[in-house]
């Protein structure tokens, strides 16, 4: 396996929780699918729809989500949102990702910074 492959499959695992944490957060206000998507490209966060939708699903039965179709356009749309079930896990699982990242931040950073210490 190539270092490409391992850095792939790596940032693959890393994406997946985070994309929860990311879901749970914008959808405190109504939106659809492809708006969604859309959002999360905006702040250079790429995800596939066939990768979003099995993960709201889950999330709704979950009862994190709640969902509701529009139909009063001429295409109707189903618009996710987050339930207070779904608020409690999102303040918590921020508090986690808050101080886990600050913590593996300090600790990259000791790193660098030793390996910018050494002599060649």
């Amino acid at each position: 396996m190539n270092h490409d492959d391992i850095v792939s499959g790596l940032v693959q695992e890393l994406r997946r929780g985070t994309l929860i944490l990311l879901v749970l957060n914008r959808l405190q206000k109504p939106m659809y699918g492809y708006n969604l998507v859309k959002e999360l490209q905006s702040h250079s966060i790429p995800i596939e729809a066939n990768t979003l939708y099995p993960l709201m699903r889950r999330l709704e039965s979950q009862g994190l989500l709640k969902s509701e179709w529009e139909t009063s356009e001429a295409k109707p749309r189903k618009y996710y949102q987050i339930t207070e079930d779904g608020l409690i896990v999102l303040k918590k699982t921020t508090e986690q990702w808050k101080t886990f990242s600050q913590n593996v931040d300090k600790l990259l950073t000791e790193e660098e910074n030793k390996n910018d210490k050494r002599p060649y």
